[in-house]
């Protein structure tokens, strides 16, 4: 199914009273939920940009929800490089349990290279750099669920091999 298709789908949940939707295209199917259960929700605002994060908490527990913030130590700058999460899914920061992650803070990585996994209705789904750099920050902490439009990881573009 085209991601334009599914961002499509999120703005249309999002500005409807309808908590869940589910779409069937071939063998390609997609369920989008605005809210879990236990699972606090972070969702993207999808106009212009993917920058600004709005924290949707259910029954008014902010504190959980301000828990999946950003760390507000981490500055971008025009040479950061975010890696934005393609798919709704979960995030996994190595192929297996007990393996090294791919990727920590500070290492370098080049274009191509696997920077983690995202687990999408059983499917492992390996997302690669799209630009070479210095890891800055990981936002995400592994197992963790990750929405569409999510900035997962910060490359820094500056210190490149």
């Amino acid at each position: 199914m085209d991601i334009r298709k599914v961002k499509k789908l999120i703005e249309l949940l999002e500005e409807s009273e309808v908590a869940e939707i589910e779409i069937t295209e071939g063998e390609d199917s997609v369920r989008i939920s605005r809210h879990s259960p236990g699972i606090k929700t972070v969702t993207q605002h999808m106009e212009a940009s993917l920058d600004e994060e709005v924290i949707a908490a259910p029954s008014g527990d902010s504190s959980t929800a301000t828990n999946k913030m950003p760390s507000s130590n981490v500055v971008n700058n025009a040479d950061d490089f975010e890696v934005i999460a393609p798919m709704v899914g979960t995030f996994y920061s190595a192929s297996a349990p007990d393996s090294e992650p791919f990727i920590q803070v500070g290492d370098n990585v080049k274009t191509g290279d696997t920077l983690c996994i995202i687990e999408a209705m059983k499917m492992m789904n390996p997302i690669e750099a799209d630009a070479s750099g210095t890891i800055k920050s990981i936002r995400i902490q592994n197992g963790e669920p990750v929405e569409f439009g999510q900035v997962m990881i910060v490359i820094d573009q500056r210190k490149n091999d």
